[in-house]
């Protein structure tokens, strides 16, 4: 079955060939450690973890690289502000980050590169820049020379003639070219910094990635990834540093970009104070509901985050764990991929239409007769789940979330009895009729309603 992606470079849905069948490289961008991570930050590990999942049962071995960025201004101003070396609070934030995404379902990467801990590969690149022409020195900075790679600005496109004359690029007396950017930077000695043949100093942010995914995976990697609001300047400063550092060879054969995360119809922003962490979100709710509201949306395309996306996940989830619950008795040899949801995330990993698929399974489980028809497709769910990272819990703990499963009940019971008395029928119909999915029956009595499990 191929494999289609849609490579950000090209703007084409293109087939996936890589380059060594026997070797996929794929890298995608980490945080950086100043600060706990928001549910925004989430969604590339989640939805490229998918594709790496798909990955490994196409081809015999993954190299999947995810970064950690410990040197930042952001990460020198916390320690500064706590007078604390940048490892502590690089350290410290690099853990939960790695403790968040664990509890959201998303496995280890293969590599996991520290920036810190590529230095020397950070100088050696710089180096060859330099000799090369496309990089100059200049009081104490090394910059990379825009002008040198006629090729700029093709994966966002961007004019160069545009981006040179651009605001927001900081013009200083030592550049160029108002375009060019920062590859190293002289440090105080109030500043985290190395030696180097520039001065005692630190990388800049572009090249950092560039060193690792070089070190990692090597001078062309099949597929990089990361948030669209990465494209420009990030990824474009990646390709020409890269392209350039390598002697012109292919940094990156397919770029994937994953859309952005909105809350309630507003761009997620600190200065608007609607950033949610994503540990307060485990807090409150169940992780696996966080990972589903995660892949609801096409990985390409925005996603608007909200308490009702989680309530319908946590929904969605209570009946396919309710399915897999009335289908405890049967045995199942080994979990099947279905057909239908591979192909769905063949397809530019159309995350919606497999999890769709999952709910049919379900459906047809629960009418379905016969040992035969009910083990295969128990196979399918429990199959179709993994490839997902969903549905791989034992229905009992699922249920058991936030307290006592009986207890949930009885607060959905009373919740429906107070719809029904404020005449609000439609949601005491649609209680009734989650509580149907999960096997729980209602029967109204003289007494009250009681409930039992069919």
């Amino acid at each position: 079955m191929e494999l289609r992606l849609f490579n950000s470079l090209t703007r084409e849905i293109e087939v996936f060939a890589p380059q060594d069948p026997n070797r996929v490289t794929m890298y995608v961008c980490g945080p950086t450690v100043y600060n706990y991570v928001h549910i925004g930050n989430a969604r590339p590990p989640v939805v490229f973890g998918v594709l790496a999942n798909l990955l490994r049962r196409h081809y015999p071995k993954l190299v999947y690289a995810r970064n950690i960025t410990d040197v930042d201004d952001k990460i020198n101003a916390a320690a500064r502000e706590l007078g604390v070396p940048i490892s502590e609070i690089a350290g410290k934030y690099a853990r939960a980050y790695f403790d968040d995404m664990a509890r959201l379902g998303v496995p280890p990467v293969d590599a996991t590169p520290h920036a810190t801990e590529h230095i020397p590969h950070i100088v050696a690149m710089i180096e060859r820049l330099i000799e090369s022409g496309h990089a100059y020195a200049a009081e104490g900075h090394v910059l990379f020379s825009v002008a040198s790679f006629p090729e700029y600005g093709r994966l966002s496109r961007r004019d160069p003639e545009e981006l040179l004359a651009g605001a927001r690029v900081e013009v200083a007396p030592y550049k160029r070219d108002p375009g060019d950017f920062v590859l190293w930077k002289p440090s105080g000695e109030d500043l985290p910094g190395w030696d180097s043949p520039w001065g005692r100093g630190r990388p800049g942010w572009h090249i950092e990635c560039s060193a690792m995914a070089e070190a990692h995976l090597g001078d062309t990697i099949d597929i990089h990834g990361g948030g669209v609001d990465l494209q420009f300047p990030h990824h474009e400063n990646e390709i020409a540093q890269s392209t350039c550092a390598h002697g012109g060879r292919l940094f990156a054969r397919y770029w994937l970009h994953n859309g952005m995360l909105t809350f309630d119809g507003a761009k997620m922003a600190k200065s608007v104070g609607n950033v949610r962490l994503v540990r307060e979100l485990l807090d409150r709710h169940p992780p696996e509901a966080l990972r589903y509201a995660l892949l609801s949306a096409q990985y390409r395309q925005p996603l608007d985050w909200s308490e009702g996306l989680i309530e319908q996940s946590v929904r969605t989830l209570d009946r396919l764990y309710g399915t897999l619950r009335d289908l405890a008795d049967v045995p199942v040899i080994e979990p099947m991929v279905p057909l239908a949801i591979e192909a769905a995330l063949c397809d530019d990993l159309n995350t919606p239409a497999a999890l769709a698929e999952l709910s049919r399974i379900a459906a047809e489980a629960r009418k379905a007769e016969g040992p035969i028809a009910r083990a295969n497709l128990k196979a399918e769910l429990l199959g179709g789940g993994a490839l997902l990272g969903l549905l791989q819990q034992d229905p009992a703990e699922w249920f058991r979330r936030g307290g006592d499963d009986e207890a949930r009940i009885q607060a959905l019971v009373d919740e429906r009895n107070a719809a029904r008395a404020a005449r609000d029928f439609a949601r005491a119909d649609a209680i009734r009729r989650q509580l149907a999915e999960e096997g729980v029956l209602l029967e109204d009595t003289p007494q009250g309603v009681r409930w039992r499990r069919a």
